[in-house]
């Protein structure tokens, strides 16, 4: 079986590619990489094709995640059909892929930090126009997510 993620922000270079990374990373480490799809997207088209912000990667690399090979995408069709879990990282995006699915779809969308443990916001924050600490704390809000998505797919998806 495979399951297949999608992280979604508004230009694809901050925090949807970041939580690519750090998922990648926990998949990978759980010897999860062939049964698991991962991928991000963003709702608008403003950075398509251009690598994540040198800040998010820096702040991942200091972390031990690589970003270095993503590019920004535009959220498509098909991916409501391609992906079991698209995960928004804000109320905004979400509200604009529950424009975009097709009827039937809307089941599959939801908040990223709806998974997150130990943080109670909703909602990653964007760091684009803020400073370092901004990006530091995205990676710790991602973090409890992934780790806790991981495990809500393992025992959901993958239970024997």
């Amino acid at each position: 079986m495979k399951v297949s993620v999608l992280f979604v922000c508004m230009g694809n270079i901050c925090r949807s590619p970041t939580a690519e990374a750090v998922f990648r990373h926990y998949v990978e480490s759980a010897g999860l990489s062939a049964s698991i799809l991962i991928d991000s997207a963003g709702t608008h088209d403003y950075h398509i094709g251009h690598a994540p912000d040198l800040r998010s990667q820096h702040a991942a690399e200091q972390r031990g995640y690589d970003m270095s090979s993503l590019r920004g995408r535009q959220v498509e069709s098909l991916d409501f059909e391609r992906f079991d879990y698209v995960l928004a990282m804000d109320r905004a995006n979400l509200a604009i892929l529950q424009y975009l699915a097709p009827r039937g779809c809307k089941k599959q969308l939801q908040l990223f930090l709806d998974y997150a443990r130990h943080h109670k916001e909703r909602e990653v924050p964007d760091p684009y126009y803020g400073g370092e600490q901004g990006f530091e704390q995205v990676l710790d809000m991602i973090e409890d997510a992934a780790q806790a998505l991981l495990q809500h797919i393992q025992q959901r998806d993958f239970a024997e």
